[in-house]
């Protein structure tokens, strides 16, 4: 079993990891689990937390996770300002490192179907389409 991180974080590290694990689970035959970098973050935390992780600038990104109904955790974690951050639960520090959480988490789900690891962006590339026209293909 392969656990790699699916972000959202630094947008070529994450391309890079989630390839590596779906090439090597693909060529060895055994399953690669995505764990997002939040969720890995919230790993052995007391319920209700926020993870709050630092992005570009002023910007952080943030989850909530919780055990009540009154507090489901996002799908997917969001970006924002840091000063514009929404009420919620306490802002909790994480007890282990994130590569420690991903593996954890892979491990304890290593039994139960999982989709393919797939990055998670918040934001779109940096990088844009040629404007040029490509060079043309000679049969």
């Amino acid at each position: 079993m392969i656990g790699t991180g699916t972000g959202p974080g630094n947008f070529t590290g994450i391309r890079i990891a989630v390839a590596a694990a779906r090439g090597l689970s693909l060529s060895l035959g055994i399953p690669a689990i995505g764990i997002g970098a939040t969720e890995a973050l919230a790993l052995g935390l007391p319920r209700p937390c926020r993870i709050v992780i630092p992005a570009r600038g002023d910007e952080v990104i943030w989850q909530d996770f919780g055990d009540a109904p009154t507090l489901p955790a996002p799908p997917l974690p969001a970006m924002c300002l840091r000063r514009e951050l929404p009420p919620g639960p306490i802002i909790s520090t994480p007890v282990m490192p994130i590569a420690e959480g991903i593996a954890r988490l892979a491990l304890a789900r290593r039994d139960t179907p999982q989709p393919r690891p797939a990055p998670i962006y918040l934001r779109p590339a940096d990088a844009a389409p040629a404007r040029d026209r490509g060079p043309v293909m000679l049969p």
